[in-house]
């Protein structure tokens, strides 16, 4: 029996913008040193299958596969006539067996863990790696996963296309492999390819077309665009090819919302604000716009020392809130945890906040773009009256702030007006259901809060911030 934990490469969607905070997760969690992509939004790590359950668990992915194989730089020919070919030929060469059996093994994870699967994605997972409905038996154990992967059908009329040791194991394998005629039932999958440059002859629908017949010829499945078994990953970034294997149903991002809002955030993008806040054991971090309390839901699973304050000032928003984090009590309840969780929800006033000044550590949150929520003109009274009143509950000198907005003209216009209480520190520029939009890292300054910021009183030194 081959070793059960190999080394293997995993592949990830990440939000855009936040590569290397995804890739300061895994090796924190993984001590796997990540990869990010030229192709932005994706990072690579290598792991041993042992790791693969809490490669699931970490906060800051979006989608998994397993990578089939890496080109750094692929020579793509200069007709479509030629680039079919190509396509043709790559399936025959790629080394399968390892990718499929982690594929297998995934299926075995998810089961167990009672994932819930869906035969029918939603037309935005289909825009990412969309999971398995598998049709075959999934092995109860780890040795039975490296037999039943022979059940995999590869039909024998594949070419010897190499001397080299790991395509000669690739075809021993494949003739092992049961064919059609033995009764087993084939495997129905899907091409999708993600193509970025303008120096291809050829379209993303042409790449997945090609690749795909090829594909379906040497594995003899069965093409099938929406109840697909395995679905194959063509991601292709001007010269960079990379070939994987979905490993995630749906998108990590889901993980803890069950009452969406219309502009709920991804909890992925909020767990990645999060990370940019470095919070500490017993910080008090307020989410005075929550929403349906995507922030702060992420903040308690990861940051249980440190006290989360939620508000908004929609009703509807609050019970979206309140619901989600029965769902997650309900869940932890299940698992065998009694505790809750260091979280409340308020409904309140958001430039009236009823809290003591200087009182608060961290101020996180997604202010209304004024795009679904809001509106521009509108925006220009909100920010300024927000970042003043979150200036006077936040630690003078301490305190941080974390802040989305894809309102850029106005949130830097009203920042201008406060400059004495906040200074920014960094940008982290992300795209927000196809919006350009910039995450705003801020500290308080020293200035003691007062009716205006010139007014405030120096905490020691006078002219320091």
């Amino acid at each position: 029996m081959q070793e059960l934990d190999q080394a293997v490469t995993i592949g990830a969607t990440v939000p855009t913008g936040f590569e290397h905070t995804a890739a300061e997760e895994v090796q924190e969690k993984l001590e796997a040193t990540a990869r990010v992509s030229k192709n932005r939004g994706r990072i690579y790590f290598d792991i041993t299958t042992d790791k693969l359950l809490k490669v699931h668990q970490l906060k800051s992915l979006d989608n998994l596969f397993v990578v089939v194989k890496e080109y750094d730089d692929y020579q793509f020919k200069t007709t479509k006539e030629e680039v079919q070919i190509d396509w043709q030929e790559l399936a025959a060469k790629l080394p399968w067996t390892n990718a499929l059996a982690v594929w297998k093994l995934n299926n075995s994870i998810k089961k167990k863990k009672g994932r819930r699967k869906r035969t029918n994605p939603t037309k935005s997972d289909q825009c990412g790696n969309v999971g398995t409905k598998s049709t075959d038996t999934v092995p109860s154990d780890s040795e039975e996963l490296w037999e039943d992967l022979e059940a995999l059908e590869v039909k024998g009329t594949q070419k010897d296309v190499s001397s080299q040791p790991e395509n000669d194991y690739e075809e021993e394998k494949h003739s092992e492999i049961q064919d059609q005629e033995s009764g087993v039932t084939p495997l129905k999958f899907r091409v999708t390819c993600n193509r970025a440059g303008d120096k291809h002859c050829f379209t993303s629908n042409d790449a997945a077309r090609d690749f795909g017949g090829a594909v379906q010829e040497f594995f003899q499945w069965k093409a099938d665009m929406t109840k697909f078994d395995v679905e194959v990953l063509l991601n292709i970034h001007n010269n960079e090819v990379v070939v994987g294997i979905a490993l995630t149903v749906e998108s990590l991002h889901r993980r803890n919302i069950t009452h969406f809002g219309p502009t709920t955030l991804r909890s992925t993008l909020a767990y990645g604000m999060l990370r940019l806040c470095k919070p500490q054991v017993s910080d008090v971090i307020v989410d005075p716009m929550c929403g349906t309390g995507a922030i702060p839901l992420e903040g308690v699973m990861e940051w249980q020392n440190s006290f989360f304050l939620a508000g908004d000032n929609n009703g509807t928003a609050v019970s979206r809130s309140v619901n989600n984090i029965k769902h997650i009590l309900k869940r932890t309840h299940d698992g065998g945890s009694s505790s809750g969780l260091p979280l409340d929800v308020v409904q309140w006033d958001l430039c009236n906040l009823p809290m003591r000044s200087s009182s608060v550590d961290i101020i996180i949150t997604d202010m209304p773009f004024g795009k679904r929520m809001g509106s521009k003109k509108k925006n220009w009274e909100l920010y300024p009256l927000c970042l003043r009143e979150m200036a006077r509950v936040c630690k003078p000198g301490t305190a941080k702030a974390v802040l989305l907005t894809q309102d850029k003209k106005c949130f830097l216009k009203a920042l201008s007006q406060i400059e004495g209480l906040w200074r920014k520190l960094h940008t982290v520029w992300v795209n927000v259901g196809g919006l350009h939009a910039g995450v705003f890292v801020l500290k308080r300054t020293a200035v003691v809060f007062g009716t205006t910021s010139e007014d405030g009183h120096q905490d020691g030194n006078p002219g320091a911030y």
